[in-house]
């Protein structure tokens, strides 16, 4: 358990540095079609629903390869 949880947490630092030093690739990431918008003169609201689909599903492809490779 404690060598997945540090695997996990190195994965996660890494894919943070790539979000961090990489925003150019990822500058489309919050700003697909579906992600809702909501401006108002006091404020306004952002959901980006299609961004947490997406996310999600690549998420949920690379745990599936994962499980499928590693014992």
């Amino acid at each position: 358990m404690g060598k997945a949880l540090v695997i996990l947490g190195i994965a996660i630092t890494l894919l943070g540095l790539a979000i961090w030093f990489g925003g150019r690739w990822f500058g489309w990431l919050g700003r697909l079609p579906g992600d809702l918008r909501i401006e108002g003169e006091r404020g306004g609201f952002y959901f980006p629903i299609t961004t947490c689909i997406v996310v999600s599903v690549v998420l949920s492809v690379l745990v599936a390869l994962v499980r499928r490779f590693l014992p």
